[in-house]
């Protein structure tokens, strides 16, 4: 297996609660190939004295105000010098200690995916996230939604353009789509790739998000198929949740 340097990046803001937990389970990767840069958005907790303890796990440290998460997504990326790039947020965990060691970094792929458990704010468990990754994965295929969690989304450096500050919550999932459309080469890792902690900004802000995926999926595939596309992601959305709900 030829193995690859990679840059896994932190964003937090007031995050003395989960840091700790995704610090720990960056330190616990049996792959050392990595860097660890962690931006802090100039907290008033006790999170930067948290940080401050792991010298030998974080390479790269910056706590400043910043314009919102994915300004300081943007100067995480100015700051990787990986070859490829991975974003596990306060709160988020890679799945387990051989989670990196079991990415097949052989293929030289220019995006690896792979699956998301969701967690809750002690870590545990509740289950896979509502969609599931596709078999194959392509930039087209997210016009029916973020079929792949940000945290399990692997993306080779030079292919990693910076989030477009002009949207608030989906940022992420344009810069997927970017990214995608970019790639030669995706590769599907069939594996847990991180624990996504439940209830994120986007959760707590759904009209908005709906709102912002679709100029984000209207600006990517055109109006007509956004209008049909939003219409099948709206029903289902509400399908899963009557159906949890019973």
């Amino acid at each position: 297996m030829k193995e690859k340097t990679i840059s896994i990046i932190t964003v937090v803001y007031n995050g003395e609660e989960f840091i700790e937990r995704t610090i720990k389970s960056v330190a616990a990767q049996s792959f050392k190939k990595y860097e660890y840069v962690i931006i802090d958005g100039a907290s008033k907790d006790n999170t930067i004295k948290i940080i401050e303890k792991y010298p030998n796990i974080v390479s790269k440290f910056i706590s400043e105000p910043d314009k919102g998460i994915y300004d300081a997504m943007n100067k995480g990326l100015a700051l990787a010098g990986g070859e490829y790039v991975l974003f596990l947020n306060a709160g988020d965990t890679l799945h387990n200690e051989s989670t990196l060691s079991s990415i097949p970094w052989g293929k030289n792929a220019d995006v690896y995916y792979g699956h998301t458990y969701l967690v809750n704010d002690k870590g545990e468990v509740l289950g896979e996230t509502r969609l599931v990754p596709p078999k194959k994965l392509s930039w087209g295929k997210l016009k029916l939604g973020m079929l792949v969690c940000h945290q399990s989304f692997i993306v080779k450096k030079e292919i990693a353009t910076n989030y477009d500050l002009k949207y608030k919550i989906a940022a992420d999932y344009d810069w997927m789509i970017r990214c995608l459309k970019s790639a030669k080469s995706i590769f599907n890792a069939e594996l847990f790739i991180s624990h996504f902690l439940d209830g994120g900004f986007s959760r707590k802000n759904e009209k908005r998000a709906w709102k912002e995926r679709y100029v984000v999926m209207k600006s990517h595939y055109g109006i007509i198929t956004t209008l049909l596309c939003h219409l099948i992601i709206f029903f289902r959305y509400f399908y899963i949740r009557i159906n949890k709900g019973r």
